[in-house]
């Protein structure tokens, strides 16, 4: 037997702690510590554990139904009544799975295991607990919506794993988790007051058969389904063919393998789409003669037979073609002596010399003669 299991069944704690109690190096085995979790024990050997030595023990696992008023404890200061009041003496050293409260009644398991406690109290190992619950208020199925969603409260974020009404004032509750007080919390916060709380089932072990204050020794049978069976996982139905149904549940398919399944479901059959070009109703161009920088169909402003004035985008016209477009005389750019350009930011002068503009010499008459001075 491997060395946690054999602590665990012991009761020192589960395999999971016994594995770092042991990397702790705070077990020793006749004498010499051991580090190796793989390290078997024989029938023989001396255990010590921080000192005091182990024995395992006869595995024992018994389920309770607890009645209200009894507490979750093996003490109490006030003498209050505890469940360890309604067994022998020697069942007095095992310890309680979980806890339920003063005021809660139902299902509750007391072992000397420690893998069985982290298989049923940790949320991961998926042991489902179901509640049966009584209100003061009538209920609503907005209110079961609730529960599954979640919500803070004092001691965390606190949800149920599924709800469902029996009647007005009752209902059935599943939970993995194990906050303190939770159900009664929860239903406090959405303004309703639990009358009565009853835990009628743990994994696959259900409350039938057994009377208030009474207990049972379950077989080795009983507690390895505890081990070996899954919380069972809701059907999916499916749709009749040619029927479409949402039901939220994500394609799990290749992306490659999904394309083509949608690809091949909008095209028909045999279509053969060309490479480079864009196949379907969704092509802009004519796949015989395509027209460079040129729409086609009625998507086109101007024909393809006359071309676009001059002067006028045809993309960012607003005319019909048939209309006369008015033509504007191009502006031309004049420049100033301390004219400044948008573009450089810089003063530019005139080409040319600078200065006034020379005068023009006077214009020659016709020759006169000599007779005429």
């Amino acid at each position: 037997m491997r060395l946690n299991r054999y602590l665990s069944q012991c009761g020192i704690a589960s395999r999971r702690g016994a594995e770092e109690i042991i990397l702790g190096g705070r077990v020793s085995i006749n004498g010499h510590v051991i580090t190796e979790l793989a390290t078997k024990v024989q029938p023989e050997d001396k255990v010590v554990v921080d000192g005091s030595p182990v024995r395992a023990e006869t595995p024992v696992v018994l389920v309770l139904n607890k009645p209200k008023g009894y507490l979750c404890s093996r003490g109490d200061k006030q003498d209050r009544m505890t469940i360890y009041d309604l067994l022998p003496l020697k069942y007095q050293n095992l310890h309680h799975v979980g806890r339920l409260d003063k005021d809660s009644e139902g299902l509750i398991l007391l072992t000397n295991r420690g893998d069985l406690s982290h298989r049923i109290i940790h949320p991961s190992q998926g042991a489902e607990k179901e509640y049966e619950v009584v209100v003061d208020q009538a209920l609503n199925p907005d209110v079961m919506a609730k529960l599954v969603k979640g919500m803070m409260t004092e001691e965390g974020f606190a949800r149920a794993e599924r709800t469902w009404m029996d009647g007005d004032y009752r209902a059935h509750i599943v939970l993995k988790m194990g906050l303190k007080r939770q159900i009664r919390m929860m239903l406090y916060y959405l303004g309703y007051e639990v009358t009565r709380l009853t835990r009628i089932r743990i994994g696959w072990l259900k409350l039938h058969g057994l009377a208030r204050g009474a207990y049972k020794e379950l077989t080795p049978t009983e507690v390895e389904r505890f081990f070996k069976e899954e919380p069972a996982k809701p059907k999916l139905e499916r749709s009749k063919p040619g029927e479409e149904k949402d039901d939220g549940i994500e394609d799990h398919r290749p992306a490659a393998r999904k394309r083509v399944h949608e690809a091949e479901a909008r095209e028909p059959r045999g279509f053969k789409p060309t490479r480079g070009k864009k196949s379907g109703p969704t092509a802009r161009f004519s796949e015989d003669k395509p027209s460079r920088g040129k729409k086609s169909g009625p998507s086109a402003r101007f024909s393809e037979d006359k071309p676009a004035p001059r002067g006028k985008k045809s993309g960012s016209a607003s005319w019909s073609s048939g209309d006369k477009p008015s033509y504007s005389k191009p502006k031309s750019r004049t420049f100033s002596p301390r004219s400044r350009s948008s573009e450089t930011g810089r003063d530019e002068k005139p080409r040319g010399r600078s200065g006034p503009p020379a005068r023009r010499p006077a214009p020659r008459g016709p020759r006169r003669g000599p007779s005429s001075r």
